[in-house]
């Protein structure tokens, strides 16, 4: 799950990015509204957490714009200001939800997965295929109900294949989900990534696999009796 962080606080926003990645989500930081708009219509997030204390504007008055280009997108405000004005006009402008300053990262993180349920239900469900299952919520994947131990990137790598199974996804796809800006990604880090998540897998007796389609990306699909 792919979010764009709009936080202008070096600080803050490398706390904030290192929990959310910690929880599974790739992140991708931006300190300015230009910097948002721009990300927001480059990448295809999964949701957008926006401060209102902006450098080059007032965050408010990127909540719109932000709403065209993705009007979908959960988007959750993070902001100091605490008067029920300012709650209220953010919500009125399309905001999902909103968590005033400071804020515990646990809370964060689960406010951030309760828009993301409400917008788009398969974030807050069970995903499935064969005897693989993917708990997004508990940050849990199993096979045949034993624990798959995985890495942060394995398991968001699973996330992925298991929301589109039995869809190629291309190698530029699956890195743009899994990496964000700023993220060092050697030439063969995706192919890389593929063959350890695919032996933990058949190590486990998976009853789906991921496929290389030679040329053209990778497919998560359930293996035939």
């Amino acid at each position: 799950m792919r979010v764009l962080l709009v936080e202008d606080n070096a600080k803050l926003a490398a706390v904030t990015s290192d929990a959310m990645r910690a929880h599974g989500f790739t992140i991708d930081n931006v300190n300015t509204a230009l910097d948002a708009e721009e990300a927001a219509a480059t990448v295809d997030y999964d949701a957008i957490v926006l401060d209102l204390g902006l450098p080059d504007r007032d965050g408010l008055t990127l909540i719109e714009p932000l709403r065209r280009i993705s009007p979908s997108t959960p988007l959750l405000i993070l902001t100091a200001r605490d008067a029920s004005s300012s709650i209220i006009d953010a919500l009125d402008r399309g905001a999902d939800d909103y968590l005033c300053k400071p804020f515990v990262m646990g809370v964060l993180v689960s406010r951030l997965r309760a828009v993301m349920r409400r917008g788009q239900p398969r974030y807050g469900t069970v995903l499935q295929l064969g005897n693989v299952a993917l708990d997004p919520t508990q940050h849990a994947a199993s096979v045949g109900g034993a624990e798959l131990q995985l890495s942060r990137r394995e398991f968001a790598a699973l996330h992925l294949f298991l929301r589109r199974p039995n869809h190629v996804l291309s190698k530029a796809e699956v890195e743009e989900a899994l990496y964000g800006y700023g993220d060092e990604v050697s030439s063969n880090a995706i192919e890389v990534l593929i063959h350890r998540l695919r032996k933990k897998l058949l190590g486990a007796s998976s009853t789906a696999d991921i496929h290389n389609m030679r040329g053209i990306g990778y497919m998560l699909t359930e293996k035939r009796p």
